[in-house]
């Protein structure tokens, strides 16, 4: 994709056509951004079963086009009995990152859906009933819908460790064999769970007879999760991090997010100079790398449950402390590197509409199917986001009962100078705050098109989806130059094929001051930017 999309009304941009599309139907249809964003993020959920689901978290940044941004923390705990001695018993001295154990902590998406469309009825007019927002993706689930090549490359790669999991067979193997790209996919049971939360409402997920089902089934296949931990969950409105920076006031979310670390890469490369190089040049990505590890060192210290954080976000982004950070990069010389998280899956999606709201989504499940589990009775397949948690009691991430635990997931969001708004963000673990810092920059600093911006050759230093190496992983479409040229300053450069998938999924919406809207989808991924 070279060119970016425009339009004047509406526009959603998402990882899947299909979930774009129903989430610019809303919109067509009168409703707010929020309420396009929970039909994409249904839609996306049935389809996209290998990146996010319902059994997983959510984190929402919303900018009215005035007033103040607000964020919603759609993360869920750590289980009442999810503590060491849980581990013990089983003789685990590690969180597994698949199975029972490793599905721990409470799955928050819904519960944000639920808090954001309060939101979006109280203060933006929202009126579109919560049948009509979940009506595609039950439509999918009954009639089927096209496996998505990404579903079936990472069912045939991850086959050892997903296909023992409870339930993972019957739901997304097809007569026992992987599901071939384009095989048409029906999830009969999620359909039902859908229509039953379309019935009673979304609180059913965690205060009703859905509820009561999956805690049952959570249960028998010996998962600390219980009835009591869906009974407790609340969804939280939170203000979100920001940065001023010279193009604008920026935005992401907060802890126990990496969104800080995020505005941190910005913030330190500003001071670095970054606005004076040649973009996509050797300086360009060294200074963004660079820029990264110290922010990386940031998020290694101080990034928790924020009921356990050491400092609060406004220290981690005060302006000494990046001084301090770009004060230590040498522009001719990489910091030497090899401690990155572990990889992550994700989806982030984006809503402007008419009145301006802006949304920035993110929805996730952590690793590429979450545990693998699928609960019999709702076909709802489970995160194993608590696999982020450490069994040593001394460690800044270490498992609690009650605790959140630590999320790569952080959607971005800025108000510029220049009188527009931009909602962006990507999937990809360690990839997440990287891409970001390309994106933004490629389009606010070097004025690129959105389009450019996304689709232009992408680096990532540490761990993604799918990967597990601490490199700096260059897609091979940038010149033999700048790659020498950054092998020589003791970057360990790994080359990837061009648009390579483990660069994560991006994408952008940005409404320009006279009121048009353009946006960008990631050529990566199997998504489109849509607007009307």
């Amino acid at each position: 994709m070279l060119n970016s999309v425009w339009a004047p009304s509406g526009m959603v941009v998402a990882p899947h056509a299909l979930a774009a599309q129903s989430g610019l139907t809303i919109l067509r249809e009168g409703g707010t951004a929020i309420e396009a964003m929970v039909a994409a993020a249904s839609v996306i959920a049935m389809v996209y079963p290998h990146m996010n689901s319902i059994g997983g978290d959510g984190f929402w940044l919303v900018l009215p086009a005035g007033g103040t941004p607000f964020a919603i923390d759609a993360c869920g705990p750590a289980a009442a009995a999810a503590d060491l001695d849980w581990y013990g018993a089983r003789e685990l001295d590690k969180i597994p990152t698949r199975g029972a154990a490793a599905a721990n902590t409470m799955a928050g998406t819904v519960g944000g859906w639920a808090l954001a469309l309060e939101c979006a009825a109280s203060r933006f007019g929202g009126k579109m009933p919560v049948a009509r927002l979940l009506e595609d993706a039950i439509v999918y689930g009954r009639n089927g819908f096209p496996v998505s090549p990404g579903q079936s490359a990472i069912t045939r790669e991850k086959w050892t460790e997903l296909t023992p999991q409870p339930g993972f067979a019957d739901e997304f193997l097809a007569e026992g064999a992987v599901p071939a790209a384009g095989q048409l996919m029906r999830r009969q049971r999620l359909a039902e769970t859908f229509e039953q939360l379309a019935r009673q409402g979304l609180d059913d997920f965690y205060r009703g007879d859905l509820a009561a089902g999956m805690a049952a089934d959570l249960q028998t296949i010996d998962s600390p999760l219980a009835s009591a931990d869906f009974a407790r969950y609340r969804a939280e409105l939170v203000p979100p991090a920001s940065l001023a920076h010279g193009s604008g006031q920026l935005f992401n979310m907060t802890l126990p997010t990496q969104g800080p670390i995020s505005l941190a890469i910005l913030g330190i490369a500003e001071r670095v100079g970054l606005a004076g190089l040649a973009v996509d040049s050797a300086d360009y990505v060294h200074c963004l790398v660079e820029s990264t590890k110290q922010a990386f060192l940031l998020r290694d210290r101080f990034v928790v449950d924020p009921a356990f954080a050491p400092i609060p976000v406004a220290e981690i982004l005060s302006v000494a402390r990046l001084e301090q950070a770009a004060a230590a990069i040498d522009m001719q010389r990489a910091l030497p590197w090899g401690q990155g998280q572990k990889p992550s899956d994700t989806v982030w999606m984006g809503a402007v509409d008419r009145s301006g709201l802006a949304v920035s989504f993110i929805q996730s499940i952590y690793h590429e199917f979450g545990s693998g589990v699928v609960l019999p009775g709702s076909g709802v397949n489970w995160q194993n986001r608590g696999a982020s948690f450490r069994l040593d009691p001394r460690h800044l991430l270490a498992l609690l009962p009650g605790k959140k635990p630590f999320h790569t997931l952080n959607p971005a969001a800025a108000r510029l100078n220049s009188g527009g708004t931009l909602a962006y963000g990507t999937m990809g673990g360690d990839g997440q705050p990287q891409t970001q810092a390309a994106l933004f920059t490629r389009s606010v600093l070097f004025g690129q098109s959105l389009q450019q911006a996304v689709s232009g050759p992408r680096w990532l230093l540490g761990r993604t989806w799918g990967q597990s190496s601490d490199t700096l992983k260059l897609e091979n479409r940038f010149p033999p130059g700048v790659i020498d040229d950054l092998r020589q300053r003791g970057h360990e450069v790994e080359i990837y094929p061009a648009f390579s998938e483990s660069m994560g999924h991006a994408g952008a919406i940005l409404r320009h001051a006279n009121g048009a809207l353009e946006a960008a989808a990631d050529p990566r991924s199997n998504g489109v930017a849509a607007g009307y």
